[in-house]
């Protein structure tokens, strides 16, 4: 009983230690704002008054945002402030964005890879010209000021008009932009509009902290809720968003993989990014979410690891300093389930494996992407091993296949694709729940099949991954595992196969006994096949090509009567 006590009192000493911990990042991000602005000026055409290289995007003007708080932001450290000369790059930024709009206020939605999407209102960009505005509004000519407000309210008013439509995150950051500019033009029902719709944004959000587009969480674009809100915050000081950014600051403190990177498992619009996230100022309103802050942070500083400009921006602008409360992913052990049941997450150091129950039917959006890959294996050493995310038109990327999975494919240059399948297969789950017991799984149904994925955490170095499905459909039925790629580094078998990977195809019908690559070791049976790369349809581009950086190397394992599991064992050197 003593040696307990004795260790409550420990924690209890370290729990207090580490929340009293405070977040402060003002000065240093204004210290490294300042010493961004010769880069940013040097990036800019005096002639054109365009941002950026190669193709030009209107996103490309988003740099007046961080000269305009340089401009704005009086320091005894800050020779910017004030200065002629930025002033004039930020009136050169914006008469860019006019010089390019339409007589609606839009202009042509351009890509870097030179493919064009249409007129819009980008978002992004209007929020920042317009804050950009307020910031030197005082220290324009009024000339400029004139030519400047009736672009913005041009625009403003083309937003209040077509844009707050639906409760995704596009119309939620206009919202906000709406409101700065009802509160900055004196337009009273503007910042009625913008209100209005974003308690309905609130309203909307699942108890567990997300937002959906479609069914389940946007993990990534949640970021873009957050920082809607939290900037909303910063220009009304209405505390009604206060209770969702704490629900949104506890959902990502607890889908962040050890290495500070997001948990792509349940996100039904982005596939895995490797990469430290950080957050946008939204994420500091209440201690839990500076706490994440704070543990983000420390990772890029140790690391030197840079911060975008526009981001320290929003900080400087918008972010509150203060106490904050340890994340839930500094624990060691944890076990972590969304509010309906449908997720989990499970930490073992070093391992941390995520689970998806999440199902639905196919879309016809580009942007709802296929919930079929439902697992994600991690491990400290090794980084993301399998999972990885979804896609579209790309069902070697499902955990299971039931029918001829030749029947969904993505043609080359087809720009609007069917994206169900040209007959009998079943490449996402047509029911699916989670088994929360030792070990750790999903049991999930493919139209007549029951399959099931089990992962257990053996020890510091081990997992084993049971794959189990029936057969009586008469159906082809198979497991797949994605393995996320490391272009450079050798894959490796137990027959001898050894090539580094890159972007020449291979297929492995016989491995031996096992696969390797990046440090991790899987057992494969006799009837595996692997594959390399497997692409995915990536919505973002028209196209919908891919490169060989979003592949996977995939492992295929078929059931047949007679052959309805396996074990494999996952192994870390």
């Amino acid at each position: 009983m003593g040696r307990y006590l004795l260790v409550m009192l420990t924690t209890l000493i370290l729990g207090a230690t580490a929340r009293a911990e405070e977040l402060k990042f003002k000065e240093d991000f204004l210290r490294r704002l300042i010493a961004d602005v010769p880069t940013i000026m040097k990036d800019q055409d005096p002639k054109t008054g365009r941002f950026g290289e190669g193709i030009w995007t209107v996103n490309d003007q988003n740099s007046m945002f961080p000269l305009a708080v340089a401009w704005a932001t009086k320091s005894d450290d800050n020779p910017y402030y004030r200065d002629p000369k930025v002033l004039k790059a930020i009136v050169l930024a914006g008469d860019a964005l006019i010089a390019d709009a339409n007589d609606k206020g839009q202009w042509e939605f351009r890509k870097k890879d030179g493919s064009t999407w249409g007129p819009t209102y980008m978002p992004w960009t209007y929020y920042r010209w317009l804050r950009s505005f307020t910031l030197i509004k005082d220290g324009m000519s009024p000339e400029d000021r004139e030519r400047w407000e009736d672009a913005v309210i041009l625009g403003y008013t083309g937003i209040s008009e077509t844009q707050l439509t639906r409760l995704v995150n596009i119309p939620t950051y206009h919202a906000m932009g709406l409101y700065l500019a009802g509160k900055t033009f004196d337009r009273p029902e503007w910042r009625k509009q913008a209100k209005d719709f974003l308690a309905r944004v609130i309203a909307a959000q699942d108890p567990s902290g997300f937002w959906s587009e479609n069914f389940g969480p946007v993990v990534r674009y949640n970021s873009v809720y957050i920082e809607a809100l939290g900037a909303y915050y910063s220009i009304s000081g209405d505390e009604m968003v206060l209770p969702a950014l704490a629900r949104a600051a506890k959902f990502h403190a607890n889908l962040l993989y050890p290495d500070g990177s997001l948990v792509e498992t349940l996100d039904e619009r982005n596939p895995y990014h490797a990469g430290l996230w950080f957050p946008s100022s939204g994420m500091t309103l209440n201690p839990e979410g500076r706490g994440l802050v704070l543990q983000q942070l420390n990772v890029l500083v140790k690391g030197d690891k840079p911060i975008a400009t526009d981001t320290m921006a929003g900080y400087i602008m918008d972010g509150h300093e203060g106490s904050t409360i340890p994340t839930a992913g500094a624990a060691d052990q944890r076990t972590f389930m969304l509010d309906d049941g449908k997720a989990m997450v499970r930490r073992e150091k070093p391992w941390f494996v995520c689970l998806s129950a999440y199902h639905c039917p196919i879309r016809d959006s580009r942007w709802i992407q296929d919930r079929q890959n439902l697992v994600s294996i991690y491990h400290d050493k090794c980084g993301l091993i399998l999972g990885g995310g979804n896609t579209k038109l790309q069902p070697l990327w499902s955990n299971f296949t039931v029918g001829d999975v030749s029947l969904l494919k993505h043609a080359p240059g087809d720009i609007a694709p069917d994206f169900k399948p040209k007959g009998v297969l079943f490449h996402i789950p047509t029911a699916a729940s989670l088994k929360v017991t030792d070990p750790i799984g999903l049991a999930l149904k493919y139209g007549e099949e029951d399959c099931s994925i089990e992962v257990e955490p053996v020890d510091d170095s081990t997992l084993r991954i049971h794959l189990k499905a029936t057969t009586r459909s008469g159906l082809p039925v198979a497991a797949r595992l994605t393995l996320m790629p490391h272009l450079g580094k050798a894959v490796q078998t137990e027959n001898g196969f050894d090539k580094v990977l890159g972007e020449e195809p291979f297929a492995i019908s016989d491995a031996g006994g096992w696969i390797a690559h990046n440090g991790w070791k899987l057992t494969l049976p006799k009837e595996a096949s692997v594959a390399w790369p497997v692409l995915p349809h990536n919505p973002y581009r028209k196209d919908g090509s891919a490169t060989i950086g979003e592949a996977r190397l995939v492992v295929s394992l078929p059931f047949a009567p007679g052959r309805d599991q396996y074990v494999l064992t996952l192994s870390v050197e």
